[in-house]
């Protein structure tokens, strides 16, 4: 006589189901896209990151193809920007000061101008806080890494 399945070995079946659905692995293949986008312009323009958006990228590849996360940990440009966070060598300190300054102005802005309700903005600028701790505590790459 078979054994009924547990909730939680259901809950694992939904999850890998969800993981291999083609909205699920298309969501993901575009947000890793417009993120390897973003990361280019940020090389060019003063004004946004490079290295956020890749790490964004390579997680955004990691959950729908291994195709893609390889290309870009491998891309002998893009690929550095990845390989150095997850090898623990740190964020580029342009790319910190950065990141910190695009999240204060967003959040400050929002905070200011569109959130009316109190609670709202202390969350916002909790979550700034947060963000900007974690980002000062990773190591630096210095120019010659």
């Amino acid at each position: 006589m078979a054994q009924p399945s547990s909730p939680s070995s259901d809950r694992c079946n939904l999850k890998d189901k969800r993981r291999k659905s083609p909205l699920y692995i298309g969501f993901f293949i575009t947000l890793g896209w417009l993120s390897v986008v973003l990361g280019v312009l940020g090389i060019f323009l003063p004004v946004l990151p490079t290295t956020p958006f890749l790490l964004l990228a390579a997680a955004c590849f990691m959950r729908s193809s291994p195709k893609f996360y390889n290309w870009l940990v491998g891309h002998p440009k893009l690929g550095g920007y990845i390989r150095h966070y997850l090898e623990g060598q740190g964020i580029p300190r342009r790319a910190k000061w950065l990141a910190i300054s695009m999240i204060w102005l967003s959040i400050g802005f929002s905070a200011w101008f569109v959130v009316p309700m109190l609670w709202l903005k202390c969350g916002l600028l909790a979550i700034a806080c947060g963000v900007s701790v974690y980002i000062l505590r990773q190591p630096t790459l210095e120019a010659g890494g």
